[in-house]
This record gives C-alpha cells, sequence and structure tokens, in this order.
C-alpha cells in the first residue's frame, strides 16, 4: 500500500473512531461552522474581528498560535469533521490567510446514493517570491502558487495541531487531497490550465470519489475551492448563504 493511500486509509479510520469533542447537540449546517471563513477579509479583518466571528456557532474548539486561530468540530455521531482557520501577518496584525475544511462520511443508505464528502476552499496572500519568479509559462506559474498553497496549509496546521489531534487529521486529509491534484499536474502541466475554467479540474480522490478543483489568482490573492464526492454529484454550493 502507498504511503498516500495508507494515510488516507489512517485518517478515515481515525475520523470513524475517534472520541467526539467540540460537539454540537444537533448538527450544525456548512454555513454556520464556516462562519469565520466567510466573515474574514484578507489584508482587512483584525485577530479581534476574527475572535469574535471563530466562537459562532459554539461548540468548536478554539485553538490558536504566536499567528493562527482555528475553530475544529465534530458533529454528536462523530462523522463529521471540519475546522475554520485564520493565519495572521505578524507585522500588520491583519488576516493573510483563512481556510474552511469539512468531511462528512455520513452514508444514507444503501438504497440512496452516499453522502460521503468533503470541501475545502482557501484565500491566501502571496509572497513576492512566488508572484514575481520568471516561469517557463502560465502553466508553470499556476502549478507552482498551488503547491506554495499546500505548503502554507501545512505550516499553518502545524502550528495549532498539537493542541487538538483531529485538525491533524483535517490537515493530512487537505495534503493528501493537494497531492494528488499536484501530482496530475506534474505529470502533465498542461492540465494546469483547467484550474482558471469554471468548471475546474476534475480529479479522482483516493477514497470520496470525483473531486473537483478551481484556483483563481487575482492580484496577489489566490483563491482555491476544492469539491469532493457528493459536493460534485449534487452540484451543491457548500458554503452558500442560507435563507
Amino acid at each position: 500500500m502507498s504511503a498516500a493511500k495508507l494515510l488516507a486509509v489512517l485518517c478515515l479510520c481515525t475520523l470513524c473512531g475517534c472520541s467526539v469533542g467540540g460537539q454540537f447537540a444537533a448538527s450544525p449546517t456548512d454555513k454556520e461552522i464556516s462562519n469565520a471563513y466567510r466573515e474574514t477579509t484578507l489584508k482587512e479583518s483584525t485577530s479581534a474581528d476574527v475572535l469574535e466571528a471563530i466562537t459562532k456557532p459554539e461548540g468548536g474548539l478554539i485553538s490558536q498560535s504566536k499567528s493562527v486561530i482555528v475553530s475544529q468540530g465534530t458533529n454528536k455521531k462523530g462523522y463529521k469533521l471540519w475546522f475554520d482557520m485564520v493565519a495572521f501577518d505578524e507585522n500588520k496584525l491583519t488576516a493573510k490567510r483563512k481556510s474552511f475544511f469539512v468531511v462528512d462520511e455520513k452514508k444514507e443508505s444503501v438504497l440512496i446514493w452516499p453522502r460521503r464528502k468533503l470541501v475545502f476552499d482557501t484565500e491566501m496572500v502571496l509572497e513576492p517570491k512566488v508572484l514575481n519568479e520568471p516561469y517557463a509559462n502560465e502553466n508553470a506559474r499556476l502549478i507552482a502558487i498551488l503547491k506554495q498553497v499546500a505548503e502554507d496549509m501545512r505550516k499553518d496546521v502545524a502550528e495549532v495541531a498539537p493542541d487538538n489531534k483531529k485538525i491533524s487529521i483535517c490537515g493530512g486529509l487537505v495534503n493528501q487531497t493537494l497531492g494528488t491534484v499536484l501530482q496530475r499536474l506534474d505529470e502533465s502541466p498542461v492540465l494546469a490550465s483547467k484550474l482558471s475554467d469554471p468548471n475546474g479540474f476534475q480529479f479522482d480522490h483516493l477514497t470520496l470519489g470525483k473531486g473537483n478543483i478551481v484556483m483563481n489568482v487575482t492580484d496577489d490573492i489566490a483563491d482555491v475551492k476544492v469539491k469532493v464526492g457528493g459536493f460534485v454529484w449534487s452540484g451543491e454550493d457548500p458554503l452558500a448563504l442560507e435563507e
């Protein structure tokens, strides 16, 4: 079994069997648990702004380091695991990265298409060294940016993971998902042109089925949206505002 497959199996087994912390009495909606992600504006929101938003809804476990704050939770039955995370510029003290992740392992029944799904959304202020590097072409530039997004994500998770083991599980699943995409792009760089397509770049997730990733870069900000499994099949936007 490859290292990537072993990681995915271990993560999902831990997810299904772990004790429940940061629980809600009733299962929260994705809109509710992505509160800080949706309300945080990069380069503008301060730590005070984020702290106020990230404690809603109640029930998430708050962990923080010098520059990262995260709210992590699990639903009552333990099959839904999520985090809402923001990293700050240590000099300007404003948000420079924000990420939202949720994985839902619930299956409705043998007669209904399973709901198992994963979503990962992130916006990040890119470092000048990534933007100013002389690339061979636009595809190489997009791949380099996505690699930087994956690396910054790993660093942010590593800062807060010692306080909460489940954050490591979430981070491992994000890392495995982005790793799958990057492997495809390394094998065929021309596919990077699909990242900014409205329909995104399609890939096969190791355990959850079909996946889709869209990445748009505006000025110095990268916006990445990943949907896997049930979200792809249903076409729903997990962070859509609900009336």
